[in-house]
């Protein structure tokens, strides 16, 4: 059994939802600590367009590793914890994401392990990466970021992306799903702005922690914007 990861998206509209969605933040911890297979989670506030530090209350995420798929669909099938989300979202799009590369920490550990049964064929590529900000820089960082992210939403190989975050301003994550690998190279190593920003973090130092990991897509099910974002994997392998 290999080790994978999902990722599911909720999108709210109404208040009520949106109070509900908030408060699971919190309710939610217990049950998913029991759920069987699961190795590790995190829930998941989003910011606004452009990793903006300010939060958008109608989308939050679900991040899990699994000891196998199996124990994943065991939970989107029969989960209690589940079926109240997908009473209450008016939108779900979950992800099954096999782990390519990895580094860093996530809590003082990394919980990805790299797949040893990756497709060839499969061109899709997600990037999740994960950092903590130290407290002096604050400022500066949620400064450069709009400027940093720029040439991302230019990039025609970007097919979503959102910024998440653990704790508001402090702990953030992205989420990018891509075409293909060359895409995310691209903004990555040859975007300017996004190489002065990697440029920053060596030089400032402005995380106490970080992670990045690259993941193949190969199981994309539900909807986000009203479509399948990645149909061609709607069946899975």
């Amino acid at each position: 059994m290999s080790q994978i990861t999902t990722i599911t998206l909720f999108r709210y509209t109404s208040l009520k939802a949106k109070i509900w969605a908030f408060g699971m933040m919190l309710f939610a911890h217990p049950p998913l600590k029991k759920v069987e297979g699961l190795q590790f989670y995190r829930l998941w506030g989003s910011g606004k367009r452009q990793f903006s530090p300010f939060p958008d209350w109608s989308i939050y995420a679900l991040l899990q590793v699994w000891e196998g798929e199996e124990y994943a669909n065991r939970f989107f099938e029969t989960s209690r914890l589940m079926k109240k989300y997908h009473r209450r979202a008016d939108e779900l799009w979950s992800l099954y994401l096999k782990n390519k590369s990895s580094r860093g920490e996530w809590s003082g550990k990394n919980p990805f392990k790299k797949h040893q049964n990756l497709d060839e064929e499969n061109p899709f590529v997600v990037a999740i990466t994960r950092a903590t900000i130290k407290t002096r820089l604050l400022y500066r960082f949620w400064k450069y970021v709009p400027e940093s992210q720029k040439q991302m939403q230019q990039n025609k190989g970007l097919i979503y992306t959102k910024g998440f975050g653990e704790v508001p301003i402090k702990q953030m994550a992205t989420f990018s799903v891509w075409k293909d690998k060359k895409y995310l190279d691209a903004f990555a190593y040859q975007s300017s702005p996004h190489v002065k920003a990697i440029g920053y973090t060596r030089d400032l130092k402005w995380y106490s922690e970080e992670l990045f990991s690259r993941f193949q897509p190969f199981k994309s099910v539900g909807t986000w914007n009203g479509k399948n974002p990645l149909s061609e994997l709607s069946d899975g392998e």
